[in-house]
């Protein structure tokens, strides 16, 4: 494939290519990596020294090592290039010399300024610990004349091209504006942003600068609208400060969609106040039996909060008919004998079911999707519908129009995993395709036959997008049921094509979502380690256009991702497939 990011100047087009990448000299890796990446990590070389790209048309340099630079208190003088961000942009033109924040640079707002202040608060919530300077966020008009070496987030709804996320950066030294139609826009462009700043901007201490920006513009739209995460908090339990951290992290790589996965065998996440043991018995246990635990409504209303002010939604998963073992412990007359089951902790699954013949079902059904719908703004309530080995056909088809029919009536879109697609996808339904590269001809028919009667797919493949499979097979962490995943297999996939040997039109793909199924995950250092570096490959795939998409250019964008996770305190995993730079 060609070249993955264009820039365009007057001398003409040029690209970030392997081929850019000068390589100075190798050493060994370094003696006391994180304790993840130790744990995952095979002994590789390790590029040292400056790392090189080396663009003609613009006539710079940048090496990775000037975020160790300014790390470790040396003056960090390259400016990265314009297009070094991941996802990469849709279009990419340096023109002319950098912006340089100074202290005396204000964050300054026009247009809705409301929107507008609360996401240049965030911009200056993140750049004012690493530099020291106060950026006082400031309105157009409001506070004397624009000054200089400002930055600059303007929201006006009539610009053409930019869609509902989209954004557009100038450049230059005389600032840094950002446009957008919207809010979310606006946030996906400080995204960038700061991550064409230097990596020491995310530090929680004031580093030296300078603190320049490549003049040029950045004009950026999403390929797809939902870029998801999936995190599974029923095998382990998560607390709110837990997946507020892994929101943060999503954020950075305009993830805009956060699935939940609240109840399965080994617990239930969120209390219910019609069903109230449900959460306190049936969340009180986890894979291997350790406490468990839940949300309560106040503390899911935290996450989704806090997910919004990230521009994420959020979308809550109630497992059905099957992985319902904890509901099913917790109240025996959701049994088809009225036997209660004892709560379990280990991970085979498929093996429970909700009694499908039973009007309690149902009314448990009505009940759960009715408070949990009141609860949550966003569109989507995901009803699960995999893995239903103890369910028969005619009883699952049954089951799925009824719970379907629940959704819609409480104003949520359906989404399930694509075995739904095995009973009636209601209009405007979902399915979540997780299938790999053994899936059989029948099932991928199925799920082909439904995108072309209207419902739309989300990919989640498991060979490729599971965060929750190993690297290789010397990785710790994890599971390998659908093989290894290394980086550049997350990466190199199109999901505009991903389905088309099965008759799956590419209009049929809403996005694309990295799940992360947590049996042998526990801490947040667990999760980093298997969702990075993967995800934001996965997230590149889902915002950015077909035409960026190539391994050799991405993995140099990535490598120089390694010292800004390294500054956020991410445990990455250093894939060997990567010139990470030497001393991160």
């Amino acid at each position: 494939m060609g070249s993955s990011v264009r820039l365009l100047g007057a001398t003409g087009s040029i690209s970030f290519v392997e081929g850019t990448l000068v390589r100075l000299h190798r050493t060994a890796p370094r003696t006391s990596p994180p304790p993840h990446s130790r744990a995952l990590s095979r002994t590789v070389p390790r590029l040292a020294g400056s790392l090189l790209l080396v663009l003609a048309a613009a006539a710079s340099t940048v090496g990775a090592a000037g975020s160790a630079q300014a790390r470790s208190g040396s003056p960090a003088t390259a400016v990265r290039p314009l297009g070094q961000v991941v996802p990469a942009p849709a279009d990419v033109r340096p023109a002319g010399a950098p912006y340089t924040l100074t202290p005396s640079s204000h964050i300054r707002v026009a247009g809705h300024a409301r929107d507008a202040r609360q996401v240049g608060s965030y911009l200056a919530g993140l750049l004012r610990p690493s530099t020291g300077y106060a950026l006082p966020v400031v309105e157009d008009g409001r506070h004397g004349a624009k000054g200089g070496h400002d930055i600059r987030l303007t929201l006006t709804p009539g610009s053409n091209g930019l869609g509902a996320e989209g954004y557009r950066l100038d450049s230059g030294p005389d600032g840094v504006t950002l446009t957008a139609r919207t809010s979310a826009g606006l946030f996906h462009g400080v995204q960038t942003l700061r991550q064409l700043l230097p990596a020491s901007v995310e530090e929680h201490t004031r580093q030296r600068g300078p603190w320049k920006v490549a003049g040029g513009t950045i004009t950026d739209v999403p390929r797809y609208t939902y870029r998801g995460a999936m995190l599974d908090v029923s095998r382990h339990f998560f607390t709110v400060p837990q997946v507020e951290k892994y929101i943060d992290q999503l954020a950075l790589y305009k993830i805009n969609e956060l699935h939940l996965h609240l109840s399965d065998d080994q617990g239930w996440r969120i209390a219910i106040a019609s069903w109230p043991r449900l959460a306190p018995y049936g969340g009180s246990t986890e894979v291997g039996g350790g406490t468990g635990g839940y949300y309560t409504k106040a503390q899911y209303a935290q996450i989704v909060a806090y997910a919004a002010s990230r521009h994420l939604e959020v979308v809550p998963e109630i497992d059905m008919p099957s992985h319902t073992n904890a509901a099913l412990a917790s109240y025996p007359e959701l049994n088809c004998d009225g036997v209660a089951p004892p709560l379990y902790t280990g991970t085979e699954v498929g093996f429970s079911s909700l009694c499908v013949p039973k009007d309690v079902t149902y009314a448990f059904i009505d009940d759960v999707i009715r408070e949990l719908a009141a609860i949550t703004p966003g569109r989507y309530l995901h009803i699960g519908g995999d893995e239903a080995h103890s369910t028969s056909q005619a009883d699952y088809v049954s089951f799925m129009n009824r719970a379907q029919a629940v959704v819609q009536k409480y104003g949520k879109t359906v989404m399930g995993w694509h075995q739904i697609t095995s009973a009636t996808p209601v209009e405007g339904a979902v399915a979540e395709y997780w299938g790999n590269d053994g899936t059989g001809t029948a099932e991928r028919a199925q799920v082909a036959a439904a995108a072309k009667n209207g419902t739309r797919l989300v990919l989640a493949p498991s060979d490729r997008s599971y965060l929750d499979m190993k690297y290789d097979e010397n990785t710790k962490l994890g599971q390998d049921w659908a093989g290894t995943v290394e980086v550049d297999r997350a990466y190199d996939w199109d999901p505009g094509t991903y389905l088309a040997d099965a008759g799956v039109p590419s209009s049929a793909v809403l996005g694309v979502e990295a799940p992360l199924w947590t049996e042998t995950i526990v801490t947040n250092d667990d999760i980093e380690a298997m969702a990075f570096p993967r995800l934001p490959g996965i997230a590149e795939l889902g915002w950015s256009p077909e035409s960026t998409h190539d391994w050799n250019t991405y993995k140099v964008r990535l490598a120089a991702q390694g010292p800004r996770m390294t500054a956020l305190g991410i445990d990455f995993y250093h894939s060997p497939l990567v010139d990470w730079p030497a001393d991160n």
